[in-house]
């Protein structure tokens, strides 16, 4: 009698080319026999951010994937599908490819350039709403921000490009830097609100912005590199007018945790959908 091995887990990181920098993911490519219990185990025992579990395609269509922090599964999740897409074509070459998530459909494209891979996800159609002021207060008093330490430039919102986000913007890199919130007061208004991380940003010139989230509903108090978030603040800054409507930004984040990666964000102005790319690398 043998024992299950259980499923193979690859280890990879996001938005950096260094296995010491991004974000890491686990990774498992044939899934089909876990079950939602099973996968959550797995993601809990890795510890990162969130892991992808994936089930083969049905002749050229789209990846079933899905996502699980060590808490919660979630809907969409950025640097999990950059570090799939990476996997998927270490194993099969570059090229197109397309995942079906619980948000809809995700198109990736992954490319080889100067040697490394490089992958680039196309989110589904996002958008951006008001957030209460009482829930604003609620937010900062987690966090013990002044509400004087904000930018009035970046007004606060909460941006969906596959997963809810409240972006709020620091005044300076400071106040971005000086991170130590209440856990539980923060993860209680997040559940409320349906919000997968804070995305907190500062503005360092028009189209740089350093960033960082916390993610208390997932389990860990920091997402090092945050993909999802990302495309939801392309939606963010393009409806609020910060930035031209076809614009390429670049998201600095994980500096601050000793992970540092950088986020590429594309918008296009014939298409509402935002694009994130970044290079990655396998973990051991």
């Amino acid at each position: 009698m043998t024992s299950d091995p259980g499923p193979e887990v690859l280890r990879y990181t996001a938005f950096s080319a260094d296995p010491a920098g991004g974000n890491p993911a686990g990774v498992v490519l044939d899934a089909a026999g876990l079950d939602e219990e099973r996968m959550l185990a797995v993601a809990a025992e890795l510890g990162y951010s969130e892991s992808a579990f994936l089930t083969e395609r049905v002749g050229g269509g789209a990846y079933p994937i899905r996502y699980f922090s060590p808490k919660a599964e979630v809907p969409f999740c950025g640097h999990a599908t950059v570090a799939a897409a990476l996997a998927l074509a270490e194993r099969d070459g570059p090229g197109e490819l397309e995942f079906a998530t619980a948000a809809g459909p995700v198109p990736v494209t992954v490319v080889r350039e100067e040697g490394r891979l490089r992958a680039t996800l196309t989110s589904v159609a996002p958008h951006v709403e008001e957030v209460a002021e009482a829930d604003l207060a609620e937010a900062l008093a987690a966090l013990d921000w002044p509400a004087a330490d904000l930018d009035p430039a970046l007004p606060p919102r909460i941006a969906y490009a596959g997963a809810r986000h409240l972006v709020l913007a620091a005044a300076t890199r400071e106040r971005l830097a000086d991170l130590e919130y209440d856990f539980a007061r923060l993860e209680a208004l997040m559940h409320r609100l349906e919000l997968t991380t804070l995305q907190l940003v500062w503005r360092e010139g028009p189209e740089v912005f350093h960033v960082r989230d916390p993610f208390p509903v997932g389990g860990v108090v920091e997402d090092p590199a945050t993909g999802a978030a990302a495309a939801a603040f392309g939606a963010y800054a393009r409806e609020l007018g910060l930035v031209a409507e076809a614009s390429v930004l670049t998201l600095h984040q994980g500096a601050d945790m000793g992970r540092p990666g950088t986020l590429t964000v594309e918008l296009r102005a014939d298409d509402p959908r935002v694009r994130v790319s970044g290079t990655g690398a396998r973990i051991g």
